[in-house]
């Protein structure tokens, strides 16, 4: 077990950073339904949402942690569609998908967030995102007026390297001005988030939304306030 949920340590945590996808966010409709209801629109039948869904985290896994830009973009939305359609969606109804996503109203953000933001700032720490992205996610947070909950904000696509990485770690924790060991990350990716996090030298966590809370894993983003000690002033 590394720094985790059961957190015994004598620093001070002065800081939390989020992942962002499937931890403060997801899809209002799935990838699946959506690439299933504009591939439709533009002549290719009824395709399965559930297959589609399949076939976009295949290609998403493919692809690695960095995927960064919209030529990432098309060639995981033409690997989920090969074999299905007639061209490429890269050479049709891609850029339609990548614009879909960019938008606020294809996010939902999780019932818990702005709780426990609204709780951790209450207390003093500094709040933080690192996420790997692409350059939609900026302009996608403010939108979604999360943007202005953030001291740092960190994207892979600007940073030129992706979690699990120690250097977007480091980099977080450079524009905080902070120790790594004072600094709390919480994500849904077991080795991105959580092992690349403490590979790091971060204290971290997994968000399991659905489960028990565990030893390394936390059901909600609520329960963040009770694992990081108060700080003593």
């Amino acid at each position: 077990m590394g720094r985790g949920a059961a957190m015994k340590s004598d620093v001070p945590i002065r800081a939390v950073t989020f992942d962002v996808g499937h931890t403060l966010i997801e899809p209002r409709v799935s990838v699946g339904e959506v690439y299933a209801e504009v591939a439709a629109r533009h002549g290719c039948g009824n395709l399965s949402p559930t297959e589609l869904e399949r076939r976009f985290h295949a290609a998403l896994q493919a692809a690695g942690p960095a995927v960064n830009t919209r030529d990432d973009w098309a060639r995981i939305v033409d690997g989920t569609f090969a074999g299905l359609v007639a061209k490429p969606p890269s050479e049709t109804f891609y850029p339609e998908l990548f614009e879909r996503f960019a938008q606020p109203a294809a996010w939902r953000i999780f019932d818990d967030v702005w709780p426990t933001l609204d709780e951790l700032a209450r207390r003093g720490l500094r709040l933080g995102v690192i996420s790997n992205w692409d350059d939609r996610l900026r302009a996608l947070l403010a939108a979604l007026e999360l943007a202005g909950r953030f001291e740092v904000i960190v994207i892979s696509c600007e940073a030129g390297c992706a979690k699990p990485a120690r250097e977007i770690f480091d980099r977080a924790a450079k524009l905080f001005n902070l120790p790594l060991a004072e600094i709390f990350h919480v994500g849904d990716n077991l080795e991105a988030d959580v092992c690349g996090a403490r590979a790091a030298g971060f204290h971290a966590v997994q968000i399991a939304r659905g489960t028990a809370s565990g030893a390394d894993n936390i059901a909600s983003l609520r329960d963040l306030s009770r694992l990081i000690p108060p700080r003593v002033q």
